[in-house]
């Protein structure tokens, strides 16, 4: 059986974590996990998306990320295809020649929020999290940066910060987790005018897609895209062309992602197991060094402070030393002057004396 590099080190990463802390990675076992009760998700009908934008517009704002390099309208950025990064959660793609199709299909790209999520098995600080109401959550506050779970997502979701020098975090979408906690719809599906995006219970959502499927089997693929995938995933796909086409892997199986690294603890050396270990404590190494640079930088600023002070005092004393002398100098100058003035005087006096008593 082959297997491919990025899901060797995605059950390497998972297998490692469990063994070094003494306990399985978060959802790692050998019991498929159907997802919690009444959980919700949402289903993309692509048949129906006309590539307007709007949830990508919505999801900025309601995440408040840094607005885009084109405006929202514009339409020539869908002439290439994109990912989503650390500062755009959801992205539209065109696809001009999809198998079946006349026209172009758009296809909308954001964490599917699996019900066992890789990331999470592959997390050995439990920073991602399946939450009972469905989307994957994020905890930046115990992430270590080690990235395991970008490398573990076989959707190639999560991206990292990496211009954020002090805090980065690893981004994607929450799927509006805290508007869902108030009863509120994911921007994305609040904003399309289309309708192609729709909110509920996941099993009422399956429901829909496959009463669709049956009243038009003209219309659409006989396939719900992350009904199984990897185990089931909360984002679900309803279109009109092979997903293969528009660009989805077709190949992950319905197996989800802890159940194959539950399989391969055993058969991973002890030594793979200290790789969190050595990860944290590269990771402390780095932030270690980074105080002691900031502190070697500050002690060279306070050093090169007190020597233009000791400097300028140098200066000043020399200034002021000669300032003196100057002022010394100037003063016998003037003495000399007066008594030269006072002799003259006086031998002018003398002789005008002299003078008179000649006469």
């Amino acid at each position: 059986m082959s297997v491919s590099r990025r899901k060797f080190l995605g059950w390497l990463g998972a297998a490692g974590m469990g063994t070094a802390f003494g306990t399985s990675a978060n959802a790692a076992s050998n019991k498929h996990f159907t997802g919690y009760p009444d959980s919700m998700g949402i289903l993309h009908d692509i048949s129906l998306c006309v590539g307007c934008r709007s949830c990508e517009a919505a999801c900025n704002k309601v995440n408040e990320l840094p607005p885009p390099e084109k405006p929202f309208d514009d339409k020539s950025v869908l002439d290439k295809k994109r990912r989503t990064t650390a500062s755009v959660h959801t992205v539209v793609n065109k696809y001009d020649n999809a198998e079946g199709t006349k026209g172009p299909v758009f296809v909308k790209t954001q964490c599917n929020h699996c019900l066992e999520p890789a990331c999470a098995s592959a997390c050995f600080v439990k920073a991602f999290a399946k939450t009972k109401e469905g989307p994957v959550s994020y905890d930046p506050s115990v992430c270590v940066g080690c990235r395991y779970c970008m490398v573990a997502c076989p959707f190639n979701i999560p991206t990292y910060e990496y211009d954020s020098a002090f805090s980065p975090r690893v981004m994607k979408c929450t799927m509006c987790h805290s508007r869902i906690i108030q009863g509120r719809l994911p921007g994305c599906v609040e904003s399309c005018p289309k309708e192609a995006l729709t909110f509920g219970k996941r099993e009422d959502l399956l429901r829909i897609a496959r009463e669709r499927i049956r009243k038009h089997p003209e219309r659409y693929v006989d396939h719900i895209y992350g009904e199984h995938e990897m185990g089931g995933t909360s984002w679900l796909y309803l279109s009109n062309t092979s997903f293969a086409s528009i660009g989805m892997r077709e190949d992950l199986g319905t197996t989800a992602a802890p159940n194959l690294t539950a399989g391969a603890l055993g058969a991973v050396p002890l030594v793979v197991g200290l790789w969190p270990v050595l990860l944290t404590g590269v990771y402390a190494m780095s932030k270690r060094k980074e105080k002691i640079a900031k502190e070697e930088e500050a002690q060279a600023v306070g050093d090169a402070v007190a020597a233009t002070k000791a400097e300028g005092e140098e200066k000043l004393s020399a200034a002021l030393a000669k300032a003196g002398k100057d002022k010394d100098s100037a003063i016998k100058r003037e003495v000399k002057k007066a008594l030269e003035e006072a002799a003259k005087a006086q031998k002018e006096e003398a002789a005008e004396a002299k003078t008179e008593e000649d006469a």
